[in-house]
């Protein structure tokens, strides 16, 4: 008994010396890009959504000041209110931003609110003494501050999927995509709508 407790000790040394000297190897060979990469992706996203989240947030605010300078644009704020529930409606989370439905679902959403409130500006135009409201204002100022952060945080998310894709179809990184991160698969980016070729923006 005393000779198989001695025994059991040298091996759990040589178990963890082992280890040791396996973990910077697996490091050195990619074995951690994968997850790394995706992990900066879903980061990535979660700023994706924040800035979407911030619009929507500043959209009831906006519709009522411009309701109160003209009530009667009934249909243009009408359509802004219901793009807006629509936008908020549909969230991809990063379980399932490897689905392409999904993304496109949550694209043409945010597209159509942006199509709304580019509309609404447009018929503020149509108002001086709303257009010089310090309130609508000082939202007009956030919105478009905001409409900038999307664009700045849908460029860094496009960036960090490429970097996370490239890393499952590339070697080295592949051949842990096979052995061990079997169920890794690519994660959708924004696609740029064929009639439009650019991003839908809001313009003040």
């Amino acid at each position: 008994m005393q000779y198989v407790t001695s025994l059991a000790a040298p091996r759990r040394v040589l178990s963890v010396l082992a280890l040791a000297l396996l973990v910077p190897l697996l490091s050195a060979c990619g074995f951690n890009t994968i997850p790394t990469n995706e992990e900066r992706a879903k980061a990535a996203w979660s700023e994706v959504l924040n800035q979407y989240q911030r619009r929507a947030d500043l959209i009831p605010n906006l519709v009522e000041t411009v309701k109160g300078y003209a009530a009667q644009e009934k249909d243009v704020l009408t359509a802004v209110v219901e793009a807006r529930a629509k936008a908020t409606s549909v969230q991809v989370t990063p379980e399932t931003l490897t689905d392409p439905n999904a993304m496109k679902v949550f694209q043409d959403n945010q597209a159509n609110l942006t199509g709304a409130l580019s509309r609404l500006l447009a018929v503020v135009e149509n108002y001086p003494d709303l257009k010089s409201n310090q309130n609508f204002l000082a939202l007009q100022s956030q919105l478009e501050g905001t409409e900038n952060r999307i664009a700045v945080s849908r460029r860094d998310y496009i960036e960090a999927v490429r970097v996370y894709n490239t890393s499952l179809r590339t070697m080295p990184t592949m051949i842990w995509k096979w052995i061990w991160f079997t169920g890794n698969e690519p994660y959708q980016t924004f696609s740029i709508d064929d009639s439009a070729k650019q991003t839908p923006q809001v313009k003040f």
